[in-house]
Parts: C-alpha cells; structure tokens; sequence
C-alpha cells in the first residue's frame, strides 16, 4: 500500500464518520512572534486555540494532514525511524465524541482490510495513563481497550505496576512522562493512549520491561490518542472540563513502514525515489549518509517552499544547518556539484499533488538549494583545512561561519570532543561587544557605541563595497562619520553619481542586508592580512598583528573586508533597510554620501 494510499484512507475513513478535513498548516505558525515556535513540530500545534475552547470554522468533528518539523533528534536521522520533516495525519473532536468513538475507530481503521490498512490484530499492544494522586488511572480507557481486544478474540490483561510484558498482557499503564499530555504548566490536559504494533511476532508473545521492547525497535509507536478531560489551574488542580476534545496523530512514514512490512522508513516509497536518485549522483554511496542526503533535502524543500530562506537567525539558521548537513554527506560520498537541485526536482515531484506549494515555489527552491551549496562547499573546503589544524570552535565560526554543530560533528568523527563550554563563554562575550560597542579607538569617526552606532558603521563597510562594485576600484574611503542618526561617508571619485548609480549602490546594500551575512573578525599578522585583499590605509600606522572584520561565510569571497577594530553587528539581517539621503561634493575629487537605516 502506497504513502498516497494511506493518506487517502485515512481521510475518507474519518470523512465517512462526519469529519471535515482541512488542509495542512503552514510548517511556520502564524502566532510565531507570540510564543516563540519556530515550526510546527506536532499536528495539533496549529489547533491549539480550537482544542482550548475556541469555535472551529469548521465544525466539532476535523481530520488533517498536517506538516510537522522536528530537530530535537536531527543526529538519529539515518536509523530506521528518526527523520526532521514528517507527516502526521489526525482527527479531532472538539467537545464531540470521546473514548468510546475515539478508540474503537482508531483500531477499526488500523485492522480493517476493506476500508483501513489491513493490519493483523493480533500483533497490536497499547499504553494507558497509570493515574496519579490527583488523577486516577484511566479505567475508561482501559475498559474500551478490553471489550476491543475480546471482540477481536486477543487477550486483554493488563500489566502490573512492574509493567511487565506477560502472558496476555496488551494494556500496559505508565505514568504522567509518558502516557499524560499539557500544552504548559496549566490548561487543558489529560491522559493518552498510545497504540504500539509488533514487528517481531516470530519471537512469540513480548516479555519484558515494556520500555525495554521499544527501544529495540521490537514495538514501534503508530497511533496516539490524547484525551483532554481536566483543567490544570495554577494552584495545581485538576478540574474536570466541561467539553471534553479528542486529539489523535499518526506518523506517515512510520505507518508506511508498517503496513508495509518494512523494518525502516526508508525503504518506504515515501524515501525511494529520493535515495535512488542519490545514488546515482554519489561515487561512493553510504546507506546511512543517503538517508541523512534525503530526509535533509526534503525538509529543506518543505521549509523554502514555506517561505524560510537560509540564514544565520531562528528558521533561516536552522534551514542553513539542515542544507549543509546535506551538502557535507553528500560530499562524504563524493557527490555530485547541485547535488541538492538534483534531489530536491525528485521531492518536488514526489509531494507536488498532495503540496502544490512545492511546484508553485519549484524555482525559488531550487535557486536557494544551489545558492546555499555553492556558498557551504567554498566554507567547507577552507575550514575543513583550518580545522586539521587548529579544533577551536569559536575561530572557526568567526572565520569560516562554521556552526558549532558541525564543528562538534567534525570531532566526534575523529574522535576528538570540542569544549562547548569555552565556545558558549566566548560566543556570549563576542555577543556582548557587538552589542555594546567596544573601549577600543579605531578609525571610521565612530563616536559612540551604541546599538545604531554599531550598525551603522557596518553600514558603512556595506557602503564602501558596493561603491566599488558601481564605480570601480580606484574608490577609496577619504573618511567617514557616525552618530546615532545617519552614517556619512566621503569617498574618491572626480564625477557626480547618477540616479542609476545611486539606485545600484542601494540595491547592492539591501541585497547583502537581506541575506543575514555573518559579520566575523579575524586576527592576522599585517603580512598575512594584506594578502587577503582587505582593504585597508596605507596613512595608518599598524602594529603587527591586525584585526580584519569580514562579511560573509568565507574571507576569500565576503562581500566586504577591511582593517578594522569594530565593533559590528553579528549579522547584516539586523540593519534594516538602506537609503542614501544625499550625495555631494566636498571638495575637488572628493565625493560624500550622507545615508540612513530605515
């Protein structure tokens, strides 16, 4: 049965049952500025106003598939089930039906050959909440779950408090950690049910520690079922609700598996298509890089289609870790250049019915993927050298915008372990400058350090690029003044700019603002730093080490680099928009440009 098979059943079946379906929310929730989510990490993420009492458009009764990202367990992908971008189908009740309904249709549509997916029954155990001394043990649940089993002539025990496997057992009761669901510290709340299938069953009944039998992948979660019964006040209460919901969720690619017969969700159709094409890109294929290539390039395709864009901030950070991750495994196996592209077509056309997202933004996602890995694989090369050499995480992120992340991975591969405490220490320091300026004189006129100071003056860096880029690189910087209010900048050049060329300037700015380029600072001795081109005075006296402050992933190809003792910003994303006030003469051969941040 194919991925398309089982989401199609999964909504006729609840459809069939007086469910509206609804469409799959955006991964980026709408209410990311109020509470902090980044992505929508769950499918009842996006219903939780409906879940806490407020009217659905349409109606009490709603199933979905909805599209989730998750990278809590980003350094398991490759095993047999752990991925960052899943699917997972569910149906609501919103103060409408409850266990009775909930449980026997989630079994029926699991169990039933015509309508469901056709699994035996008999390779079917479940969890129950075991109650606390507030809540009692969920005998509701527990009492369906029997007439469920006995109906399907299975055994019906429940396990003890050692929650042992035994002869009979299918109802084990765990406690609040696993089997008891709140969106907080307080609200609505309630316990579950989690429904598990036997991948093993030639091994008999299950015996053992129930915890023991999942983490072996012997028992392998399909369907949850939260009940939400109580609310949780905040002097620790639980009061029964008055309208009780009904919240399910059921993974795809595990479900795919499943039916399936398959031991791991990559040799799912949901994955084939993908890996092949990789395959046929690498010269050294590798099982698990592949799968970590796959699931990396899908979510990358799902997340730009959504409209994140990779950068060094909150989602566009963690679409540029997911993008290189790719990029660096695949290269592990000697991949192909575009690489990325090229799977990222395969995606598009496996998802384009279900998500016409993916084919409306075919274009934008293809250009960011080969944008992105064009920018690593330069990134790469320089500080895998630099990396042989010298193992500080905090140089290689000020010099080659290497994510800790990867520089952790980098060492573990190599069996070296990185001081993360060092880096945190020395990243907050770096934090703390670029914020608040710093004691150190250095040329520009900076007069003071506060935030718009600081900005502005890696404004200016901008500004002195992009004039050599419009007007050629006999441009040279003649001075420069900073307040809280404008930047002003007198530069070398015998004509007046045309609108066109203040426009190009402008374009050129916004452009490098917009892509949230790193701003980094690396310390070289006069000799080494001159011949990496920055630019610098020759009317200045230098000591002999000197401090170069560079904008983008790498020294060789930023956008902007000069001598310079800073401070700067982290990230050109946080300056605002660029506009260029007036431009004059100031004296012969002599031109200056007086600009603001919007």
């Amino acid at each position: 049965m194919t991925s398309e098979d089982i989401r199609q059943r999964f909504l006729d079946f609840f459809e069939q049952r007086g469910h509206k379906i609804i469409p799959s929310a955006s991964l980026v929730p709408s209410d990311y500025g109020d509470n902090g989510t980044l992505f929508t990490t769950a499918g009842m993420q996006p219903l939780i106003p409906y879940l806490l009492g407020k009217p659905h458009p349409a109606g009490t009764r709603i199933a979905d598939v909805q599209k989730c990202l998750r990278t809590i367990d980003i350094d398991d992908v490759g095993d047999n089930r752990h991925n960052t971008f899943f699917e997972m189908l569910g149906n609501w009740s919103l103060g409408d039906y409850f266990k009775k309904e909930s449980i026997p249709w989630s079994f029926d549509f699991l169990t039933n050959k015509e309508y469901g997916l056709g699994l035996d029954p008999a390779r079917f155990y479940v969890t129950v909440f075991a109650g606390t001394k507030e809540i009692p043990r969920d005998e509701g649940s527990i009492k369906i779950w029997q007439e469920v089993f006995t109906k399907y002539d299975l055994t019906n025990k429940v396990a003890g408090e050692d929650e042992m496997f035994k002869d009979g057992v299918r109802i084990i009761p765990l406690g609040v950690d696993d089997n008891f669901w709140i969106a907080g510290d307080t609200g609505p709340c309630g316990g579950d049910t989690e429904i598990f299938y036997d991948t093993q069953p030639e091994k008999g009944a299950p015996i053992g520690k129930f915890n023991n039998l999942v983490e072996s992948f012997r028992l392998i979660e399909v369907w949850n079922n939260v009940f939400m019964e109580f609310n949780k006040t905040p002097e620790g209460k639980y009061e029964p609700l008055a309208a009780k919901n009904v919240d399910t969720g059921m993974g795809l690619e595990r479900t795919t598996a499943v039916v399936n017969g398959q031991d791991n969700i990559f040799a799912t159709d949901l994955f084939a298509p993908i890996l092949s094409e990789i395959k046929q890109q690498v010269a050294n294929f590798d099982e698990k890089a592949s799968r970590i290539v796959a699931d990396h390039v899908r979510t990358a395709v799902f997340m730009i289609a959504d409209g994140v864009v990779p950068s060094n901030t909150d989602r566009g950070y963690i679409l540029r870790r997911i993008i290189r991750r790719a990029v660096r495994f695949a290269d592990q196996m000697q991949a192909d250049t575009e690489v990325a592209r090229k799977v990222a077509e395969v995606v598009i056309e496996k998802y384009k019915k279900v998500y016409p997202e993916l084919e409306k933004n075919r274009d934008k996602i293809l250009a960011e993927l080969n944008k992105e890995e064009e920018k690593f694989r330069k990134t790469l090369a320089q500080g895998l050298k630099e990396f042989e050499k010298n193992q500080d995480p905090f140089d290689l992120y000020q010099t080659f915008g290497f994510p800790i992340e990867l520089t952790e991975e980098l060492a573990k591969e190599r069996g070296l372990t990185i001081d993360r405490q060092k880096f945190d220490e020395q990243m907050a320091k770096h934090q703390e400058i670029s914020k608040a300026g710093s004691e150190q004189k250095f040329k520009g006129g900076l007069a003071g350090h506060s935030d718009q100071t600081v900005k502005y003056h890696t404004a200016t860096h901008l500004l002195h690029s992009a004039l050599r880029q419009v007007l050629g690189k006999d441009v040279g910087q003649k001075g420069s003044n900073i307040t809280d209010e404008r930047l002003r900048f007198d530069f070398a050049y015998p004509t007046k700019l045309t609108d066109k060329e203040k426009a190009e300037v402008e374009k050129i700015v916004n452009d490098n603002i917009s892509a949230d380029l790193l701003v980094c600072r690396i310390e070289l001795t006069k000799d080494e730093a001159e011949k990496t081109g920055a630019l610098h005075f020759f009317g200045e006296k230098y000591g002999d080490n000197v401090s170069i402050y560079y904008i983008g992933d790498g020294i060789e190809d930023a956008v902007s680099k000069e001598f310079c003792g800073g401070p700067h910003v982290e990230n050109t994303g946080a300056l605002g928009r660029f506009k260029i006030t007036k431009e004059e003469a100031t004296s012969a051969g002599v031109r200056r440009i007086k600009a603001i941040l919007e």
